[in-house]
């Protein structure tokens, strides 16, 4: 399970009702995009589940893309993405060796 680091941003109606229209990896991946793309000051709306976490990165491998590049396109910090990595670095080889 993973552990929310700021849960009271769900209570947030905003937040609330812009979750929901959430249904997929690639919604959140977009809605990021568009949510962070001319300003860091909505910074407290950015949240990411397992699955999300380890798609961002399946597609980081995928296409070769360095650390910084991904920090810059998703507005995710380096330490955040090299913690992630660490996370689930067994997944990531788990899905490597299994073909996914």
């Amino acid at each position: 399970m993973l552990k929310m680091e700021y849960p009271e941003k769900l209570k947030d109606p905003k937040i609330k009702e812009l979750l929901e229209k959430l249904n997929t990896s690639e919604d959140v991946l977009k809605f990021n995009e568009k949510l962070f793309k001319q300003s860091r000051e909505n910074q407290k709306l950015k949240t990411y589940d397992r699955q999300t976490m380890l798609k961002l990165l399946q597609y980081q491998k995928k296409h070769g893309h360095s650390t910084s590049y991904m920090s810059r396109k998703y507005k995710i910090s380096r330490t955040t993405l090299s913690k992630w990595k660490l996370m689930f670095e067994e997944d990531l080889d788990t899905m490597k060796s299994a073909g996914k």
